[in-house]
């Protein structure tokens, strides 16, 4: 019945797609809101303000009698001493005219119609001269809502703020909803079954995912082929911008929010606003309490000399969960200038405990002699950090032409302990002996990111774009390993398990665009960027020191577009990017933390560079239907991938398996998209994506032979229904079929005692989830609402693996949080003034929140 579900789901957005009808526009709608905003500066002949200046705004409307359009007074002002105006809270519809005069100057008068383009319902007038005809107001287009999916030459954006699935929950429910997107039961995220960059506002983040509140997230880019603009670093799949929610109102506004799950876990936070004259302040708070539960089980088979089976099941518990605050100022020097500083404070705690019960089997002559043993694991990871954002940002009085500056600063502090128990236990089940092994372990961070950048419009659809970027990033960590052998009465530090190391990297970048277009028709985009870093590193227990500086590398880009008739376009860009080891990934030090985990860096790595090439086609149907269809080819050189070794444990004295990193001969991923989104009807609209790929690792280098290559297929469908009485229901599914383990070069966030993976000697088997939620919005304006949502409906979002490598077998089953029910209820308030979000420089905003939580 499962199944049959699914394969209903799956195969009514296919029927969808070939259909692709022409639904309806819902009708009616409420009056447009006084949102438009216009400002500017009067100046004479010299170019000097003009102090005192009468600035009028009338409005057209029929008068009574006369049956004829007359003018009346909509807003008024005079302009200040250095000549600027600013009128706010104006309509966005219908015919206005702007009237300035002063005395001994010309009066000016101007008509326009609609205030607002493409949503921006901001205008900027530049300078006025009183003497001489002003450039005429541009008529504009307002759009009511947001589509679901944005098209631009070098990016796709998904809008997932009206997500109801998603509420109370954080970033991996999310990104389990945006197409292109996979997520696995750690919350790590696969674009094109690849580890992509996790951005935040358009910043490089090390924030994980789940400790992003889903209601603070406004909408998520999806960078599948990252133009020069963007960082070179990062590997070969690409970038999620996560875009935060930003406050664009007036007066004084904000929203709480609570929720509750089954498993006691719950969240809290509110925000609010307060803007007068020059200055805006905003506060935030939000906390996120966590009860995770994981079971699964590993099965390894040992084909060394003497056969060996290990047999474990496994059951995680985790509680803890973050908090965290910011206070921001924002300063409105002029109508084109403002300087912003926020302050951001974050909290963290988690206390993970697993119980593993552990059967080995060994053929000793023929023979099977088996053992039991039992680990307990008790553990906690604790992080305080502090940051400090700061940014400007002027408007030119060219329309477009802007110049921002970012500066951000933060430090933090982290300290672990974790207590891991074994019981031994004779073949009548009692306990032969104990062993018991001690980490302790405390670090510090500090991140330093500045970054300018210039955009400079010319005629037409002609834009230059440049910028500058350096990061340096500090790192200290102490880490001390401990063990109490069965019978002992004394702890022992294993010095060869024990390390203090410190290291600074850092990476400087400047890049320049130049966009166009040909005949309105045809766009082009062209980018060069130029990155530089170096790290380098020192393990304080042996006094090692390494080092490495990798020169300036060049990363070109192109992008082009071809508009067709009937809304239909073309889009093809080709890019070169880099993934460099990093320092935890070169360091050579083997961290036996997890004695069922034990993991190893390689000195020898060298950086990877990816070629990717994408060829689209978009089309854009009658009642806000889309299709959009992509071929696309990536071929990667020394990928850096990790890799199942055999070494001499430390603390046994035996051969273990160690997780490590390799350098791989190459890697190939090609394959095709498809993204629908269709309005069947005025209450039901539906997307779906569908993904088939084919993927390949060359290990010839390591192994003498690669693992084959494997086509697979991934997809998404969502359904959204407006229901009678403020109710809406969204159902959603997706499916993974059989594929190979994912080229996962990001060290992403997953639960502790979690074993790594080989990604280039394994596949993960098929699985699917279901997901349901109901939501109800109630009070006046709808500003309440309550979210009642049902995660993994049928238990069947699992992970299950297969890896294998010379002398070992292994199978790795586990499922985390299976029907998760979640209810959420929000309140907002305020009302909506666009000119804030113009004037201010959003992209630091949330660089403390991408560098603070990674402490633990």
């Amino acid at each position: 019945m499962k199944k049959l579900l699914l394969l209903v789901l799956l195969m009514n957005g296919l029927f969808a797609v070939a259909q692709v009808p022409g639904g309806q526009m819902p009708r009616g709608g409420g009056k447009p809101a006084n949102i438009g905003h216009l400002y500017g500066k009067i100046i004479d002949a010299d170019g000097k303000g003009i102090a005192e200046a009468s600035v009028l705004l009338l409005v057209a409307k029929m008068d009574s009698v006369s049956k004829k359009n007359k003018d009346v007074l909509l807003k008024g002002m005079t302009t200040k001493s250095n000549g600027e105006f600013n009128l706010e809270e104006l309509p966005i519809m219908g015919k206005l005219k702007l009237k300035i005069s002063a005395v001994g100057y010309k009066v000016f008068e101007q008509e326009f119609n609609n205030l607002a383009m493409g949503g921006n319902f901001d205008r900027d007038l530049g300078n006025i001269k009183l003497e001489s005809d002003a450039k005429q107001l541009e008529t504009v287009v307002v759009t009511a809502t947001k589509p679901m999916m944005q098209m631009d030459i070098d990016k796709k954006t998904f809008n997932v703020e009206k997500n109801i699935v998603t509420a109370g929950g954080t970033a991996v429910d999310v990104m389990r909803n945006v197409p292109s997107v996979q997520v696995d039961i750690d919350g790590n995220v696969k674009l094109r079954n690849a580890a992509p960059q996790i951005y935040v506002d358009g910043r490089p983040s090390t924030l994980s995912l789940d400790q992003i509140p889903a209601d603070a997230i406004e909408s998520v880019e999806v960078i599948t082929n990252p133009s020069a603009k963007y960082d070179a670093s990062g590997g070969n799949a690409g970038i999620l911008n996560i875009v935060l929610k930003k406050n664009k109102k007036s007066g004084y506004n904000g929203n709480i929010m609570a929720g509750i799950d089954r498993r006691g876990g719950w969240n809290l936070g509110g925000n609010i606003n307060l803007r007068q004259d020059k200055f805006n302040f905003s506060a935030a708070l939000m906390s996120n309490q966590m009860r995770n539960r994981t079971t699964g089980t590993v099965d390894r088979y040992n084909l060394g000399d003497i056969p060996v089976n290990v047999f474990q099941d496994n059951l995680n518990k985790t509680k803890g969960g973050f908090l965290f605050g910011k206070v921001g100022l924002d300063y409105f020097v002029s109508n084109r200038t403002t300087i912003s500083a926020s302050v951001i404070r974050v909290h963290g705690k988690f206390k993970p405990s697993e119980t593993i019960d552990i059967r080995t089997d060994s053929l000793l002559q023929g023979e099977t002699i088996s053992r039991l043993s039992e680990r307990i694991s008790q553990s906690s990871r604790e992080f305080n950090a502090l940051g400090f954002q700061g940014g400007i940002k002027h408007n030119f009085k060219r329309q477009g032409e802007e110049w921002t500056a970012d500066f951000n600063m933060f430090n933090g502090k982290n300290e672990g302990d974790g207590l891991y128990t074994t019981n031994y236990y004779n073949s009548d089940k009692t306990i032969a002996g104990t062993q018991i092994q001690q980490n302790l372990g405390d670090g510090k961070m500090g991140f330093m990111t500045i970054q300018t950048d210039y955009v400079r419009p010319f005629a037409g659809a002609t834009k230059l774009e440049t910028g500058l970027r350096a990061q340096i990033n500090n790192t200290e960590n102490n880490n001390e390993n401990l063990i109490k052998y069965p019978g002992a009465t004394d702890y022992i530090k294993l010095s060869n398990a024990s390390t203090n190391y410190k290291n600074t990297s850092s990476v400087y970048a400047a890049y320049v665009s130049f966009a166009s277009t040909i005949k309105t028709n045809f766009g082009y985009k062209i980018g060069l960027r130029a990155e530089s870093s170096n790290y380098k590193g020192d393990l304080l227990s042996t006094g090692q020191k390494f080092k490495n500086n990798y020169p300036v590398s060049l990363f070109p880009s192109l992008f082009l577009s071809q508009k067709l008739e009937n809304k239909q376009e073309l889009q093809f860009s080709v890019t070169r990017r880099v993934n460099r080891p990093n320092f935890f990934q070169l360091i050579p030090y083997t961290d036996y933390t997890d004695s069922l985990n034990i993991t190893k860096g390689n000195p020898d790595l060298v950086p990877e560079f990816t070629y990717s090439a994408e060829f689209s086609y978009s089309k854009t149907f009658k009642g806000s239907n889309s299709l959009l269809a992509t071929i696309y080819y990536k071929h990667t050189t020394d990928l850096i991938t990790r890799y199942y070794d055999t070494a001499v444990n430390e603390i046994s004295g035996k051969q273990d398996y160690i997780s490590t990193y390799v350098n791989a001969n190459s890697a190939v991923s090609y394959g095709s998209e498809i993204t629908s989104i269709n309005k069947l009807t005025p209450w039901w609209d539906i997307t779906l994506n569908v993904n088939i790929y084919n993927s390949k690792i060359n290990t010839d280098n390591v192994s003498g032979t690669s693992q084959d290559a494997m086509w697979s297929m991934f997809s998404k469908f969502n359904n959204n229904f407006k229901l009678p009485a403020n109710f809406s229901i969204q159902l959603s599914a997706d499916y993974q079929s059989k594929t190979n383990l994912p080229i996962n070069t990001a060290q992403q966030f997953g639960p502790p005692m979690s074993q790594a993976q080989s990604a280039s000697q394994g596949y993960i088997k098929a699985f699917y989830g279901v997901d349901l939620a109901i939501k109800k919005t109630f009070l006046k304006d709808n500003k309440a609402s309550a979210t009642l949502s049902f995660n993994d409906i049928f238990r069947s979002r699992k992970t299950d693996q297969y890896s294998r490598g010379i002398g070992f077998e292994q199978y790795y089953y586990r499922l985390n949080n299976p029907q998760m029910v979640r209810l959420t209820v929000s309140y907002r308030f305020g009302k909506i003034d666009m000119s804030l979000f113009k004037r201010q420089n959003m992209k630091s905003q949330q660089e403390g929140m991408q560098n603070g939580m990674q402490m633990q």
